[in-house]
């Protein structure tokens, strides 16, 4: 540092010119091991070794040869009555001086020793001054913290000393709280052996149960339990006895009058033994109970209120179908006896129709209950959108653009094809009349990834669907709308022109194909409705959705159907249609009669048969009883509904099929021809 300085103009002069006392001393100070500084000349110039080094912080840079007034300007107040009286002839050394420097290691409290003494030339004129110093600081410290320690060990002492002295008055004073706290709480508080023999109990017990101590002590817990509440108590026992303590654990216990009461526990295994207190909440408790039983009179009564208007909505559609039905058959009966048969034919069309009509409300009312009879097959939701995208069309009219969007690399999915054709229909129809004056329908699929938060969202388990998604630019409907288009027979539509049961039969749908559907709609901006359906894994058969239903095919020679159904008038229509069709056909009427048929040695090519029947098992069971004779037995099930207990949620095994009532005959003679597999 001496060398990388520019002693230019320096009062000292260059390094060169320094006489040899100041180089001798210099020499000194730089080589020493200790912490030294050399004071030179009148002004005392500041030089010192590399141990000196940290205590100059940010002075280190431009200190060398400065003056020791400058270098240590905030000190200097302190340090110069020292330095004066050293220069007078008085060798001063201070031993634990305390000094705040502001060092290397920041501004900070520091103590040292320090021995300050003159350097004289030959002449014995004073031409400087070396200053010895060393840092005490962790030494005083150490030394403080000590004396603290000595103090706070001193102050401990006598408090151990006054404590001792109050020790016997202290546990007495505790074992009387104690005992005034076992003597007056309320609370039961026991404790008995991991047999349960009771060792001990507190007066409560007496005033909850009518115990006397007495009475309890050296008797078995268990023996004062509920029956019904027996198993859970020893389960709870052995809890305990595991080293397990219970927070929370409620029982009933017999009062000496014979009733019980609702005690609910906290517990601690202890050296040997349980120790627990017990609070009486009967009287809660019977409250809770008189809520729940009050709550689940309130459920009933408003499932019954739904079910008068379920009632009354079903009434009234089918009141009107029946009286179309009837009137026609009377018209008819009336025209036939009259001989005028060219009427017939328009009043056999309006009963049919009105049939139809019956059957499609039927078939609303099961979905939205969700027991309406599926027949889930591996579906192209693209394709069957295109393949409704012109009957859409002609439905909405000329004023309601249709949009298509169809997701490319659409995911399959696992419906009833038709069901879903009725849902996108229904929904097209539904914002078709949300816009009277016109606008646009926009169809569209993708393939949605729901994690656990988007799940939850939309009340499903998470995993991968696929959207169906029907978006209006209609007349839309407030927030207290959309939390009822669900509901059954609730409708925006004026009288006459609406069931209320199109979006109950989605939602149905939905549910039952382990799917969802999801509304979203503002005022003036339209209306969204999306279905989402749970990803199919399987691939999807390349057939036309749409192929048309033609005559029915005729039956090989020595086909044999049985019929099994409890209803006269649907087995005697279903065997004449198959007879019609060139079948032999045999009938049962109930399950027992049908299994006889079963294990005959009768030819028997298709079993035909109603889910519900008497004699002892369904249609199901009789079918699976009838294949331990006949394992290759095909099995057509006819239904108005179908419980999913019976069809396996959809899951029927191989060679069995489901057909829903009621049927076009066509459709039925197209089905058997299929399962009995003859061309």
């Amino acid at each position: 540092m001496i060398r990388a300085r520019d002693w230019t103009g320096h009062p000292l002069g260059p390094p060169g010119t320094w006489p040899a006392e100041f180089r001798a001393a210099l020499s000194l100070v730089l080589n020493s091991p200790e912490s030294m500084i050399l004071a030179w000349g009148p002004d005392l110039h500041f030089f010192f070794n590399d141990t000196y080094f940290p205590l100059l912080g940010p002075r280190l840079a431009w200190a060398m040869g400065e003056r020791f007034d400058v270098v240590w300007a905030d000190a200097w107040d302190q340090a110069k009555p020292i330095i004066d009286a050293a220069m007078a002839g008085s060798p001063e050394r201070f031993i634990d001086l305390p000094w705040q420097l502001d060092t290397d290691r920041g501004s900070r409290e520091t103590w040292w020793t320090f021995s300050y003494s003159r350097v004289l030339d030959a002449a014995g004129r004073v031409t400087g001054l070396f200053i010895l110093t060393n840092e005490t600081t962790a030494r005083v410290r150490a030394d403080a913290a000590l004396k603290e320690s000595q103090g706070r060990l001193e102050s401990a002492l006598a408090e151990l000393r006054d404590l001792n002295a109050t020790l016997a008055q202290q546990v007495e004073e505790r074992t009387a709280d104690r005992n005034a706290l076992w003597t007056l709480s309320s609370d039961m508080m026991l404790r008995c052996l991991f047999d349960g023999t009771i060792t001990a109990v507190n007066p409560a017990w007496t005033e909850v149960l009518g115990w006397r101590p007495d009475e309890l002590i050296g008797t078995k817990l268990i023996a004062f339990v509920h029956p019904d509440d027996f198993d859970r108590t020893v389960e709870g026992a052995q809890q305990l006895a595991t080293g397990s303590s219970l927070a929370r654990f409620d029982n009933r216990y017999r009062h000496r009058d014979g009733g019980y009461r609702w005690i609910s526990w906290a517990a601690r295994p202890g050296e040997g033994v349980i120790n627990a207190v017990g609070r009486d909440f009967t009287a809660e408790r019977e409250r809770a109970d008189a809520l729940a039983a009050t709550e689940e009179a309130l459920r009933q009564s408003q499932k019954m209120e739904a079910v008068g208007q379920l009632t009354g909505g079903i009434a009234h559609d089918f009141n009107n179908l029946l009286a179309g039905i009837s009137g026609s058959l009377e018209l008819i009966q009336t025209r036939l006896g009259q001989g005028r048969v060219m009427d017939v034919d328009r009043y056999i069309n309006a009963a049919q129709g009105a049939s139809k009509r019956a059957a499609a409300l039927t078939h609303r009312l099961l979905a939205f209950s969700r027991r309406q009879t599926l027949d889930p097959k591996p579906t192209d939701v693209n394709r069957l959108v295109a393949g409704m995208e012109e009957l859409i069309r002609r439905t909405v009219g000329p004023a309601v653009i249709v949009e298509v969007m169809g997701a490319p690399g659409l995911w399959p999915a696992l419906v009833d094809p038709p069901q879903l054709e009725n849902a996108l229909l229904n929904l097209c129809i539904n914002a078709r009349d949300a816009m009277p004056e016109g606008g646009r329908i926009t169809i569209e699929t993708a393939n949605a990834w729901l994690d656990e938060r988007a799940a939850r969202r939309h009340d499903m388990p998470p995993g991968q669907y696929l959207s169906l998604c029907v978006t209006d630019t209609g007349i839309g409907m407030p927030p207290e709308i959309v939390g009822k288009v669900f509901e059954p027979f609730f409708t925006t539509k004026p009288l006459g022109q609406g069931t209320g049961l199109g979006l109950s039969m989605i939602y149905g749908f939905a549910q039952q194909s382990g799917g969802q559907v999801r509304i979203h709609s503002e005022v003036d901006k339209g209306t969204t409705v999306c279905l989402y359906l749970p990803r199919h894994r399987g691939a999807v058969a390349e057939e036309d959705p749409h192929t048309a239903v033609g005559a029915p095919p005729r039956a090989a020679p020595g086909e044999t159907v049985l019929v099994v159904d409890d209803e006269p008038t649907v087995r005697m229509l279903v065997t004449e249609v198959l007879e019609d069709l060139g079948y032999t056909a045999i009938e049962a009427a109930d399950s027992a009669a049908g299994l006889r048929v079963l294990q005959s040695d009768v030819r028997i090519d298709l079993l035909v048969s109603d889910i519900g029947l008497p004699g002892g098992m369904n249609g199901r069971q009789m079918a699976e009883a009838g294949r331990v004779t006949r394992p290759g037995l095909k099995v057509l099930f006819v239904t108005g509904y179908a419980e999913n207990a019976v069809l396996g949620n959809g899951q029927l095994d191989a060679g069995m099929q489901v057909i829903t009532k009621p049927f076009v005959v066509e459709v039925l003679g197209a089905r058997i021809r299929e399962m009995i597999g003859t061309a």
